[in-house]
């Protein structure tokens, strides 16, 4: 990937253009794990089967994976702004439509359509955070915006459950509907427009070593292998739990503890690597490293490993989302911000599906301690190899020094 072509530093947008960015990424986060965490326990009308279910699941997840890179180029291509506008006005009037509706065959175009929404404005978010902060400054606000993204991600599966609940699926879609409208309001009046940028003719080929460069892979296989090891803390955490003899409570909170670290943590990643107490490649392989140890603490028996898993994936993971996205931001030319953002996000979900997979198909063969161990390994090799092959610091040549001297 070539750097960014020089140009005059921006400065920093206010924070109140900020917040609505905050709030869309919040509810993307809100509205994929509320409802998927609450599609299985309280709609029998509707989801009939575990095969409808996981159908149910992967439609969202699958218009993420092949729109996100889509509309990310349109971002560059008209600018970010209408591009996050039209994905939260879609998103609302996909939650209205089974809200209205109520009837299963709705439900999967609703949950379709969410999908193909949050496909557009997740990645133009994304993109807009970093056209309106400098370079300076986008380790702290991609770190407020992973930290809000998180939120939803923690209070998704809770609050929906309050909903449901109260109302039924109706009155969950019905308030994800009315999130996404209030949003797209708050951006139309508070985020700045941001103009495309002219753009050099790009064939397919100059795309494809733009992504196989290493500026770009390592940050987006670091973001990918931080989501596959959240989505495994997530989903599996509790399986470990329950098999220890744990109520359910106790596997929440552990399942808190993960979230609440990575939302906390992101903030103070962003601000340290702006400060310049952090590099982005100490920092990548740090978290890393630490996220393997909470993989590897998980093979622990009792609530202490599952405590000690919980709390070193969140701090791991919050450490690298921020670095991730900062680094491929710096390593990107302002004209293909969207582009990139909506691929590394790809790469993210591929992560979020692989992990797990990775994971459930060793327990199959063996058992969960030895998939968590599986991850682990995979996740530490790579740092462990950049360290060991860390480049020696070569000092000028001296002939060179002394004929410069000599001019």
């Amino acid at each position: 990937m070539t750097s960014a072509s020089p140009r005059p530093i921006p400065q920093a947008a206010p924070r109140r253009a900020m917040w609505p960015l905050y709030a869309a990424g919040f509810t993307t986060a809100f509205g994929a794990h509320g409802i998927a965490a609450n599609l299985g326990g309280f709609t029998e009308d509707a989801v009939t089967s575990l095969l409808v279910l996981g159908g149910l699941l992967a439609l969202y997840d699958g218009a993420e994976v092949l729109l996100k890179p889509v509309f990310g180029s349109l971002a560059d291509r008209i600018g970010g702004k209408p591009v996050l506008l039209g994905g939260l006005v879609a998103f609302a009037a996909a939650s209205a439509l089974y809200a209205l509706a109520d009837s299963p065959g709705w439900l999967w175009a609703a949950r379709l359509g969410q999908g193909a929404a949050a496909s557009a404005f997740s990645p133009a978010a994304s993109a807009m955070v970093a056209r309106l902060n400098p370079s300076a400054k986008r380790g702290r606000a991609f770190g407020s915006y992973g930290f809000y993204k998180s939120i939803g991600y923690t209070l998704g599966p809770l609050l929906g459950g309050l909903l449901v609940w109260a109302g039924g699926l109706r009155l969950l879609f019905t308030v994800m509907a009315l999130c996404a409208a209030a949003v797209s309001l708050w951006a139309a009046l508070a985020v700045p427009a941001v103009p495309p940028l002219p753009r050099k003719r790009q064939t397919v080929a100059d795309l494809a070593r733009r992504l196989a460069d290493r500026s770009f892979l390592a940050p987006t296989a670091a973001l990918a292998a931080a989501t596959a090891a959240l989505s495994v803390g997530v989903g599996f955490l509790p399986v470990t739990g329950a098999a220890a003899g744990l109520g359910p409570l106790a596997t929440g909170a552990a399942v808190s503890v993960l979230a609440a670290t990575a939302a906390l943590v992101q903030p103070k990643a962003g601000r340290a690597l702006d400060a310049g107490r952090l590099t982005t490649r100490a920092g990548l392989l740090t978290g890393l490293l630490v996220t393997a140890a909470g993989l590897a603490a998980a093979m622990l028996p009792g609530l202490a490993g599952i405590l000690l898993a919980a709390a070193l994936i969140g701090t791991g993971t919050g450490l690298i989302t921020p670095l991730g996205f900062a680094a491929l931001a710096a390593a990107t030319p302002e004209e293909r911000m969207g582009q990139t953002m909506g691929s590394a996000e790809l790469g993210r979900e591929l992560g979020d599906a692989g992990g797990p997979l990775l994971v459930a198909g060793v327990a199959t063969v063996t058992t969960l301690t030895t998939g968590y161990g599986a991850l682990a390994l995979l996740l530490a090799a790579a740092p462990l190899i950049a360290l060991a092959r860390r480049p020696r610091t070569t000092p000028a040549p001296k002939e060179a020094h002394s004929s410069t001297e000599n001019h």
